[in-house]
């Protein structure tokens, strides 16, 4: 006999009050079970329409902008136009070539340019960075005094940067 003959059985056995108990019974599991994963499913599917479209049309953005950035070069689309002001460059590049905790001070020197204090600073992250100030951001070191710090490798250094 299967489970299904012996279920039937049973529930034939059963006075008609008790079926329509244990039908209303199962019933309520359906529609429970159904609550339980139909719902969140449901919601999930919903959330995750509702990004595609949010994805699509930041794709619609990026390629109406793209013609424009492309034209404007790699300095606009790194986010390094012209508008960003020399102090802001130089603190976000320092941080970048991992020279934050080691720049100190700046202040405005003559012409637009910039004097920047480093403390125990990495020598070659400090040459590192100051190239790629003149490559790239066309910034370029006026002057500089640089002294031995107390650790071997780490320098303390004064700068004027100005861009060209």
């Amino acid at each position: 006999m299967s489970a299904i003959d012996s279920l039937q059985t049973w529930y034939a056995g059963l006075a008609k009050r008790e079926q329509r108990f244990v039908l209303g019974g199962a019933v309520a599991v359906a529609v429970l079970l159904l609550l339980a994963v139909g719902l969140p499913l449901q919601r999930q599917v919903s959330g995750l329409q509702q990004r595609i479209v949010r994805k699509q049309a930041d794709l619609l953005w990026m390629q109406s902008v793209a013609p424009t950035l492309a034209a404007a070069g790699p300095a606009a689309v790194a986010g390094n136009g012209p508008q960003e002001s020399l102090l802001v460059l130089i603190d976000r590049t320092a941080r970048e070539s991992g020279l934050g905790q080691a720049l100190t001070g700046s202040q405005p020197s003559g012409d637009g340019g910039l004097r920047v204090t480093l403390e125990k600073a990495d020598f070659n992250s400090v040459v590192s960075w100051t190239a790629r100030l003149a490559e790239q951001q066309a910034v370029s070191v006026q002057t500089a005094t640089i002294e031995a710090a107390a650790e071997p490798g780490t320098v303390n250094a004064g700068l004027v940067l100005q861009r060209h």
